[in-house]
């Protein structure tokens, strides 16, 4: 998916944003580097992800902070590990426990630092208790199933910080259905936003279910050709991936490969491309138009 005008302006907020948080009194510099990089973008052939992946860069190296969201990811993923006990209890409380978990994945996609769709821990947990009432939108969870059945490998590309907390609960879940299934879980190569490291990974316990690798790239989602070659050999071995979160769904959705998107339509420009709603629960097969829409 190439980017689309309305992005810009995400991207150019996120960069004041950050240079914010960092105590960045000076901006001028930094908006130049900006602007200048925007200036030699090939629209048509790039995607949002990969931009702020090259921003977020050029504000680390004029903040000289590499890792502006560290305490911020630590702080969302202590949270939700006090709360997985209790998660946990409501997912197997359900009524199919594997479709539960991966409601509950989504719905930690709501957790996000982006300008334009920043939540608060309140508005957070008012969207837990509001969309755990709802069913998918699109729901090919009954195919991930049968599929992870039968698979060997499952790259699972995880997202936001505290969100892979959710994550793990559903790769758990996995586990029990296809106990064969070989599973990686991937993280960021860099601190890019509040996007996962392979240090949040191990901080809440992924390695319990899965191996842990990262994709050796800064980009927000997964770029495949600035990746590193381990990664891809992974990805291309894979029987199944699993993408998180809407950058993710940017970077791939165009890819002829087994992928299942999970992700909460958080803006209209996604929302628009899948053809669903704002705010809505995504499980779907790499192929978008060739499912029904409610």
């Amino acid at each position: 998916m190439r980017i689309k005008e309305k992005c810009i302006p995400c991207i150019v907020n996120q960069a004041i944003k950050v240079a914010d948080m960092v105590g960045l009194k000076e901006k001028d510099e930094l908006l130049r580097s900006v602007f200048a990089y925007l200036s030699t973008v090939d629209f048509k052939g790039s995607s949002t992800p990969e931009l702020i992946g090259e921003i977020f860069s050029l504000l680390k190296k004029e903040t000289g902070c590499e890792d502006p969201y560290k305490e911020t990811r630590a702080q969302y993923n202590r949270m939700f590990l006090a709360k997985l006990p209790r998660l946990e209890r409501e997912i197997n409380e359900g009524e199919n426990p594997f479709v539960e978990s991966i409601k509950y994945a989504i719905i930690g996609n709501i957790i996000d630092f982006n300008p334009i769709h920043e939540l608060s821990y309140t508005d957070i947990q008012t969207s837990f208790d509001r969309l755990r009432e709802e069913p998918l939108e699109l729901d090919d969870s009954a195919v991930l199933s049968q599929e992870i059945r039968k698979a060997q490998t499952l790259l699972y590309l995880g997202d936001n910080c505290g969100e892979i907390c959710l994550d793990k609960l559903l790769i758990k879940k996995i586990k029990e259905i296809g106990p064969q299934c070989h599973v990686f879980f991937a993280t960021r190569g860099e601190a890019v936003v509040n996007d996962s490291v392979e240090e949040d990974a191990y901080m809440v316990g992924m390695d319990a279910y899965a191996t842990i690798i990262n994709n050796g790239d800064s980009s927000l989602g997964t770029v495949l050709h600035r990746t590193s070659e381990e990664f891809q050999e992974i990805y291309q071995k894979a029987d199944i991936v699993v993408a998180k979160g809407q950058a993710n769904y940017e970077c791939l959705s165009d890819e002829k490969k087994n992928i299942f998107f999970l992700l909460m339509t958080k803006c209209k420009v996604i929302a628009d491309d899948i053809g669903t709603p704002e705010i809505k629960m995504i499980c779907m097969k790499n192929n978008p138009k060739q499912y029904e829409r409610k």
